[in-house]
């Protein structure tokens, strides 16, 4: 059958049609579902690891960095997640969104006009749950390099760390194959007052990376729906809206250890 996902009357016409039964009622099927907790049309993606043991060697320091963070912290050691939301588009709708009323949700205007994109770079402080972000044109390794040395390095130095560890993914824009030649030649010319440790994320593995879970908030709370007439009003919501969120920033409830991938990873 060329579907995908099921509708409760489709359900029952195809057991009509493969003479299961005679005749059925579309409340019995959603009842027989319902008891069952099954919703065909829903879906989760799920990724299985390819290769568990270089997994495991690249996501134990981080969930160790994860679980540390508070205590770090304290004794100097700043570990922050680094990573970009790309494409974040200012769409002007033609008519603004008329607020929620009694029995009414907000309403929002089909037709809008787009005004182009920005790329955030943003770092979520793991220790304290602070979050630090910057606008930017385009991501490239060179954008990348600009957010580190104008915003990284700057907030390390207030803060007075010894250590600060970055955790990346693997995506072109950090260059894993340059950026820690280049960060220890940053350290040498300007004689940083602490050493910068990268701790690379295993591929394909977003859902180990704490500033995903900060980003999905950016996008309920600010960006959705989206109404911004033009690229400085989308710029200016989404620092004002890190400002707002760093007043009562605390760090993520974190529960995934190196004790239960290595039993996910036994179970396979």
């Amino acid at each position: 059958m060329p579907l995908a996902k099921w509708s409760y009357g489709e359900i029952a016409k195809r057991l009509q049609a493969l003479k299961m039964v005679e005749s059925i009622a579309v409340s019995t099927i959603a009842r027989w579902l319902q008891a069952e907790k099954i919703k065909p049309w829903r879906y989760h993606a799920w990724q299985h690891i390819l290769a568990p043991q270089t997994f495991l060697e690249r996501a134990r320091p981080v969930l160790q960095l994860y679980a540390q963070a508070k205590t770090l912290l304290s004794k100097g050691t700043w570990v922050v997640c680094v990573d970009e939301k790309t494409s974040i588009q200012a769409r002007g709708m033609t008519s603004p969104p008329r607020p929620a009323q009694k029995e009414r949700p907000m309403q929002t205007a089909a037709r809008y006009v787009r005004h182009g994109a920005v790329q955030l770079f943003a770092a979520l402080s793991v220790g304290d749950g602070r979050v630090y972000g910057s606008c930017r044109e385009r991501k490239r390794f060179v954008d990348f390099q600009s957010f580190i040395l104008d915003v990284l390095v700057p907030e390390a130095q207030r803060r007075g760390e010894s250590t600060v560890a970055i955790i990346l993914d693997n995506g072109s824009t950090h260059a894993p194959k340059q950026l820690e030649a280049w960060l220890q030649e940053q350290q040498r010319m300007h004689h940083w007052p602490f050493r910068i440790q990268v701790y690379w994320l295993p591929t394909n593995a977003s859902w180990l990376d704490q500033i995903e879970i900060w980003f999905s908030i950016l996008q309920r709370k600010l960006l959705q729906p989206n109404h911004f007439q033009s690229l400085d009003e989308l710029k200016q919501a989404i620092l004002a809206f890190i400002q707002h969120y760093n007043l009562t920033a605390q760090p993520i409830r974190w529960s995934y250890t190196v004790d239960k991938l290595e039993q996910k990873l036994g179970s396979h």
